[in-house]
């Protein structure tokens, strides 16, 4: 099933998809809830954010060719950063390039949303733990990211963490391919079979170290062809078996 949230009379609200319908979602889609019939146009729909995480916990150097490019080494467990949840936008919606960085970068991404509290996840049960699957772009600001030696201020402009535009809940992450594409321009193109550490590893691993709340964001990392985007730009993430998120860019205003 694929889950999505939207705007209708200035209200949030939680539905599904069927091909290009939509339905509603009466109820907590992270507990009991119905579905109402697929009548909705989607392309009618505002879409949101698919979840409202307390927190975005990423994954870096997760795939060693992405690794090597920027001249890193391989970490020998997985290299975690948070971003925070003002940096989320929706399919659709806009990346704004703050006047701060001349290096801004797209990071395609597979994500997890997470579907009930835990900690201490053991690695066969992590399954039960996983809402669902979505795409996200991890966006970088490189050059403030090397320049301040941790990351907060590189990833944590508004706007850095478009996802969705839906949650799947029937999803394999074993090997699918994940590819982003800048004006029709294919940028990256990997595999998350190439994923050093795998989902199974990263939530257990992760939940060792905070507690897993519903709806929190797990970025699992990019593979090569991190490049540069500007003012104008377009930009589609895709991965094989849960579509594509697509964003345009533009330039913030200096003040």
């Amino acid at each position: 099933m694929r889950i999505i949230r939207y705007l209708q009379d200035g209200e949030a609200r939680y539905g599904w998809v069927l091909g290009d319908k939509a339905g509603t979602i009466e109820g907590d889609p992270y507990g009991a809830f119905q579905r109402g019939e697929a009548t909705i146009p989607l392309a009618e729909l505002k879409l949101l954010p698919p979840a409202q995480p307390s927190k975005i916990i990423c994954v870096g150097r997760n795939y060693a060719d992405h690794a090597k490019e920027l001249g890193n080494e391989v970490p020998e467990v997985p290299m975690l950063f948070l971003k925070p949840p003002s940096s989320l936008i929706a399919h659709g919606e806009t990346i704004i390039l703050p006047p701060q960085t001349q290096q801004p970068e797209h990071e395609a991404e597979l994500a997890l949303v997470i579907g009930k509290r835990g900690r201490w996840i053991e690695p066969d049960a992590v399954g039960e733990y996983i809402l669902g699957y979505t795409i996200a772009n991890d966006i970088t600001a490189r050059d403030l990211q090397k320049r301040d030696g941790q990351w907060t201020r590189g990833k944590g402009f508004d706007t850095f963490c478009p996802f969705g535009p839906w949650i799947e809940t029937d999803f394999d992450p074993a090997d699918a391919v994940v590819t982003c594409t800048v004006n029709g321009e294919l940028r990256q193109m990997g595999s998350t079979r190439d994923m050093i550490f795998s989902v199974r590893q990263l939530l257990a691993y992760i939940s060792s170290v905070m507690t897993l709340e519903p709806g929190d964001l797990v970025l699992t990392g990019t593979p090569a062809g991190v490049g540069p985007l500007k003012d104008g730009d377009e930009i589609v993430t895709s991965i094989e078996g849960l579509g594509e998120l697509r964003n345009t860019v533009a330039a913030e205003p200096v003040r």
